[in-house]
């Protein structure tokens, strides 16, 4: 009998009499694929089952757009989908991504496994349906997980996954598990599905409640002009449209290297994903040294405006409400301030900057692809609509007012999505590991 570790046993919990564990390798076959993307020209031709087939799909089926690629007869033999094999991610940027299933529906002797990814064919007493399941549940899951080496990829060998202790109950009762699960399952992820439609709907709501506000004001009966900017229209009359560069001063972060890393005034900064829409994270901020004269210039103040430059989150933005005493902030944020304060405010700028990001004004062709970054005399350049500074507290306040109405609903809905996968999770590791007493 094989010798269980304590805490694998443990994992698994008190298994139902019938039930063992067992190493995956005495009940599957499991191989990691080597056939990459490359087309040769003395290969044959084959389509490609590759990380994002599996990552994002429960199960392999041929109606999935596979890519074209080649390979060797040795590869094909090797490689090529089979029923009942599970495909899983064993390379990956994250750790949480290692193990990731899909079920193979059918024989497709034509679609090769792709790079990154392993082949678990199981063996006449484990059934595809319940492997693919057990690959989800955590006992199984962690165990790859935590086999999985690397810094900045992650890559999951084929000694660990073969080495991996799984719960082998009888097969008929394997095949009843999957039944189960393939049913539960569907109807906890319709639900799931449909409150992220509920989600969805929210974001669009609230798009167009601060686009409206920030491009048309709160008064339906105000005399309009056009403004001669294709994202804005037509706007109140007595509004201004001006460059950015003209109401704010931009100031770009300060860039971090070797020598700043240490020094004397070490100082508290923020970073990238410290700015979150409308949230600033001030705990465990990493350090960075600002002698006196970087202090003056990149000490945040109380109001100030925050804005992400680079990549997917260019735009991005957050008010800085203090929270602590004394920061500063890295190169990849703008920070920008009122350059009179009796005219502008960043409670206004924030919404402004938020139906721009929204409404891709900060991105090329709409294509988020297409910019790398949002350099400070761009961002000067970006023209605006400006009320009255009267009004821009009143746009600000009465947005916040209704979009908070809203954000606690999304809240709400957003715990719940939390609650349904933790049970779902849960009901898979019940199930694979005999609690549940009507599956044993």
């Amino acid at each position: 009998m094989t010798e269980v570790p304590a805490k694998i046993r443990e994992a698994y919990r008190e298994l139902p009499p019938g039930w063992r564990l067992e190493k995956l390798k005495f009940f599957a076959d499991v191989r990691n694929s080597n056939v990459d993307k490359a087309v040769a020209e003395d290969e044959e031709p084959v389509r490609l089952c590759n990380y994002t087939d599996v990552y994002y799909n429960d199960c392999v089926t041929p109606d999935l757009s596979f890519m074209e690629g080649s390979a060797t007869k040795a590869e094909i033999e090797r490689f090529q989908l089979k029923r009942d094999q599970v495909i899983i991610t064993k390379d990956s940027e994250g750790w949480n991504d290692i193990g990731i299933p899909a079920l193979v529906t059918e024989d497709m002797p034509d679609v090769l496994c792709g790079y990154h990814l392993s082949v678990i064919e199981p063996g006449a007493e484990l059934d595809g349906g319940f492997l693919a399941w057990l690959c989800r549940a955590e006992p199984l899951n962690d165990q790859f997980k935590l086999a999985a080496n690397g810094v900045t990829r992650f890559g999951l060998g084929q000694y660990p996954m073969k080495n991996a202790f799984i719960a082998i109950p009888p097969l008929d009762t394997q095949r009843r598990i999957a039944r189960f699960l393939d049913e539960k399952t569907t109807r906890i992820d319709a639900l799931i599905e449909k409150k992220r439609a509920l989600l969805d709907r929210l974001a669009e709501k609230r798009q167009a409640l601060i686009t409206h506000a920030v491009t048309k004001g709160l008064n339906p009966n105000v005399p309009m002009k056009p403004s001669g900017i294709e994202w804005l229209g037509d706007i109140p009359a007595h509004w201004e449209t001006a460059a950015l560069g003209y109401r704010y001063e931009v100031q770009l972060g300060r860039m971090l290297n070797a020598e700043r890393a240490g020094g004397e005034d070490l100082k508290p900064y923020l970073r990238v994903f410290d700015v979150q829409w409308g949230k600033i994270n001030t705990e465990n901020l990493p350090l960075m040294d600002f002698p006196l004269d970087a202090q003056q210039r990149y000490r945040l103040k109380l109001g100030d405006l925050l804005v992400n430059e680079g990549g997917s989150y260019v735009g991005r933005s957050a008010i800085w409400r203090e929270g602590i005493d004394e920061c500063y902030y890295q190169k990849a944020l703008h920070r920008l301030r009122p350059i009179d304060p009796e005219k502008d405010t960043t409670e206004f700028l924030y919404y402004v900057m938020e139906a721009a990001a929204k409404n891709m004004v900060f991105v090329a062709g709409g294509n988020q692809t297409t910019i790398d970054h949002l350099t400070a005399e761009q961002l000067r350049r970006y023209l605006f609509a400006f009320p009255p500074l009267e009004e821009q507290f009143h746009i600000a306040d009465a947005l916040s007012k209704n979009l908070g109405d809203t954000g606690r609903v999304g809240e709400r809905i957003e715990e719940s999505i939390s609650r349904l996968n933790e049970y779902r999770a849960a009901l898979i590791t019940a199930a694979v590991t005999g609690e549940l007493a009507e599956l044993r």
